[in-house]
């Protein structure tokens, strides 16, 4: 296992160094200057090369890389542009609220979808199963941030029992914590759940059809023994794979809803960097949700022996 490891990581260094060349070089390509923004556009030309002369923007592009390069395996991501601050704690701040609502509505997804995965497989062609698989299908067929909206509708502005937008951090106060992120959580876990019981569904009617489920069946198992010791583990390997594809996904893909919920995550401050040109702090974002989408692909085929019999570590 430790050495699998090894090979797993030496395998994931040069994937980072390929990413954060083509992170450095799209964030290069984004039209405008920010020594421009910073300073307005009724600043001089000298206060203007001064300030890039300061932030480094007048060395050729492959100086800049190598010199950001240096820093960065001395954990210096150097400051934000706009803000002043230092780069690798704010991200650090900032992915710590996306991953708490993200972790959630995962977790939640998975113990809602599984279960309602392997009911549609057991009712096969039955209306439990057609209805299952169409209110999986809808749910796919909504997009994330239109769900968002229609749930900010109805429970934050008619019905009044949430707060609409806003975020409160836990070690300030639990109780209104929780009530900001609980439609968030909601909007992610309807979206993904979709996707997660048409997976399980599928991988369980396959091995529901084995000889070995007869074989169980014929001696004298009960359904629920059949399904849940014999089905479940041999059936949510796949499924697994894919819940660590939508964690990655989420973490990389979650500006949307944070900007439509206000919350102050990894999400909304790459939208914002973007619009001020804070190269900085793009790149420590692109490279922070890089960094945990390899780790999370790394844990799931490292925990694949878990949950399926057939494979070896």
């Amino acid at each position: 296992m430790f050495r699998l490891i090894v090979q797993r990581l030496a395998m994931a260094v040069p994937t980072l160094l390929l990413i954060s060349i083509a992170v450095f070089a799209m964030i290069r390509l984004i039209p405008g200057d920010p020594a421009l923004l910073m300073l307005g556009d009724m600043a001089d030309p000298a206060s203007l090369t001064k300030l890039r002369q300061s932030l480094g923007l007048d060395q050729p592009l492959v100086v800049q890389y190598l010199i950001w390069l240096k820093a960065l395996f001395h954990g210096d991501l150097g400051f934000s542009i706009t803000s002043h601050q230092e780069v690798l704690p704010l991200v650090l701040e900032r992915f710590s609220v996306s991953v708490t609502i993200v972790l959630t509505a995962v977790a939640l997804a998975a113990a809602i979808a599984v279960p309602l995965g392997m009911l549609a497989a057991w009712k096969q062609d039955t209306l439990v199963d057609l209805g299952l698989v169409t209110t999986a299908t809808l749910l796919l067929s909504i997009p994330g941030f239109w769900m968002g909206l229609l749930l900010l509708y109805v429970f934050g502005l008619e019905l009044g029992w949430l707060p609409v937008v806003g975020y409160v951090p836990f070690s300030a106060d639990f109780g209104k914590a929780l009530a900001y992120i609980i439609l968030p959580v909601a909007t992610l876990v309807l979206h993904e759940s979709g996707v997660i019981i048409r997976m399980q569904r599928a991988s369980s009617i396959e091995v529901l059809r084995l000889d070995y489920i007869a074989h169980a069946r014929a001696k004298g198992l009960s359904e629920r023994a059949v399904l849940w010791r014999h089905t479940l583990r041999n059936a949510f390997a796949p499924t697994w794979t894919l819940i660590g594809l939508i964690l990655g996904n989420l973490l990389g893909g979650i500006a949307v809803i944070e900007t439509v919920f206000t919350i102050p995550g990894i999400g909304r401050l790459m939208v914002d960097s973007i619009y001020a040109r804070d190269y900085p702090v793009l790149q420590g974002c692109l490279l922070l949700i890089t960094f945990v989408y390899v780790l999370v692909n790394l844990l799931v085929d490292l925990m694949y022996p878990l949950f399926d019999p057939r494979v070896k570590a």
